[in-house]
């Protein structure tokens, strides 16, 4: 097969095909950024003050409400601190380690995909870019030099390609960051919620002895 002429029949498709695969990039992206943020919201409520209320539950003795707190609380916080109030207490860390770890995955959930049409959106652009430019050369080779409204669209076409990557990628690159963000913040609770429960498990030991 001649390179050339397989390269002549791709850039006669034109750049309308990239312009069509950046909107769907674009709508995937909307996706993922609308059910992140339906995601952290709604396992969010309550997570600040939880340490602070096992806390106070636990200086009161009042186990029952505090496994009622946090059996209703819909934060990945409180099902790290249920993990560690289920079963015995030796293997507590462990459980929560692993509860901890589940969460973690479920709040990095699809990041990569705005992470990655972030970055090659723009090339994606410039691909289009390309094709357009090529298109409108062999345009004006046509016309033997002449300018002809199908030359303006091939040279529009590429240059919107490229715009159309640039606005893709920049929502998906913000809002990347941005969950990154939460994302930190909320494994740094997580932490702290363990580190708490850590320190109730000697008393609960102890309950348990007593209770023999």
């Amino acid at each position: 097969m001649d390179i050339r002429n397989a390269l002549g029949a791709f850039t006669h498709l034109g750049a309308t095909w990239v312009l069509w695969l950046l909107i769907g990039l674009s709508v995937v992206c909307l996706a993922v950024i609308a059910e992140r943020l339906v995601c952290y919201f709604t396992t969010s409520s309550g997570a600040t003050a939880l340490p602070t209320q096992l806390g106070k539950l636990a200086e009161q003795r009042e186990w029952t409400r505090l496994k009622k707190l946090l059996s209703e609380s819909p934060s990945y916080e409180a099902r790290v601190a249920s993990a560690g109030f289920e079963g015995d207490a030796e293997g507590a860390i462990g459980r929560m380690q692993v509860a901890a770890q589940g969460a973690r995955l479920e709040l990095e959930k699809n990041l990569a995909v705005l992470g990655t049409v972030g970055a090659n959106a723009p090339f994606v652009g410039l691909l289009g870019t390309v094709i357009g430019i090529i298109g409108a050369f062999g345009e004006l080779e046509r016309t033997k030099g002449m300018l002809s409204g199908a030359l303006m669209s091939e040279i529009g076409e590429a240059l919107g390609a490229t715009a159309v990557g640039l606005l893709v990628a920049l929502p998906a690159v913000t809002a990347f960051n941005l969950f990154r963000r939460v994302v930190q913040q909320r494994l740094v609770r997580l932490q702290a919620i363990q580190d708490a429960v850590t320190g109730l498990l000697p008393v609960l030991a102890r309950e348990a002895n007593d209770g023999q």
